[in-house]
């Protein structure tokens, strides 16, 4: 099973990995089975799984709803819960409490949480107590108000300054790696070599130690534009509307269910009733 400490020898050995969110016990087992190391159960789950148009509605009864399926899914890769909203901004006692039923309740091994200034102290107190955390910066969805949108961080010196001292404050406090999201390729690669510990890029270039990406972005399931730092690796989307529409179709030309699809008293398959086509004579199914 993949542990922090694999995650510090990727970045000791020169070995960049792969990180994608997980929110339900299918897509985690399929991942884990393709070996993908780290699993996130992001709270990008408001978004792709509850249809709000940001994160900040995510809750952590949802979050642990959502972490318990990947829980039961994952074997072999570090699993890490993201910590929502006012989830462990109004204290260090509260950090600590919902953190703990991460790793209780849920069977995360890691918890995330976005930002630096006082996030700082509670990753560190968390670290302490054996909770393994992962910090967030740059562009941190859960102050999209604050930011003024999805917007790219770190554009001038003095926001470059701030997120590289952050960074390596939380390394200070224990963190056992870094998600930088959006920020420029030169930022990410000045504090991925600054720091001991891993970096993890979404949309800031190629010099980080890792990459992540939301699911259903990477499998082309999100629809309209995707954002400049995604590559969609499948159309899924498409497949599944062509899949869904052909289905409708077999439906309404009586071609589904067909005799392979039914079951008779004897076990053995009945044998098919006559099944009249529209315009057509009289048929019989095989």
């Amino acid at each position: 099973m993949t542990t922090v400490l694999d995650v510090q020898r990727f970045k000791d050995e020169g070995r960049r990995f792969a990180m994608l969110t997980a929110y339900d016990f299918l897509s985690a087992k399929i991942l884990d089975e393709a070996g993908i190391p780290v699993l996130l159960v992001g709270d990008s789950l408001g978004m792709v799984m509850l249809g709000h148009p940001t994160t900040l509605p995510a809750t952590m009864d949802d979050m642990l709803h959502h972490a318990k399926a990947v829980a039961r899914g994952a074997r072999q890769a570090l699993l890490v819960g993201d910590m929502p909203f006012m989830s462990y901004q109004v204290s260090t006692e509260q950090a600590i409490a919902n953190a703990g039923r991460f790793i209780q309740e849920a069977g995360m091994h890691a918890v995330k949480l976005e930002g630096g200034g006082p996030v700082i102290e509670i990753s560190r107190r968390l670290s302490e107590i054996g909770i393994p955390v992962m910090g967030h910066l740059g562009l941190t969805p859960q102050s999209v108000h604050t930011m003024g949108g999805f917007k790219v961080q770190g554009k001038t010196e003095a926001q470059a300054a701030r997120i590289l001292a952050d960074a390596k404050a939380l390394q200070d406090a224990g963190a056992f790696s870094i998600v930088l999201e959006g920020v420029p390729s030169q930022l990410a690669a000045r504090v991925t070599n600054a720091l001991r510990i891993p970096t993890i890029g979404i949309g800031a270039g190629p010099a980080t130690d890792a990459q992540v990406l939301v699911l259903h972005d990477m499998l082309g399931l999100t629809t309209g534009k995707a954002a400049k730092f995604v590559k969609r690796y499948a159309n899924l989307a498409e497949e599944i509307t062509r899949a869904a529409t052909s289905y409708a179709d077999d439906i309404r030309d009586g071609k589904f269910p067909g005799p392979e699809h039914e079951y008779s008293a004897n076990g053995s398959a009945p044998a098919s009733p006559p099944v009249k086509q529209v315009g057509e004579e009289v048929k019989y199914g095989g």
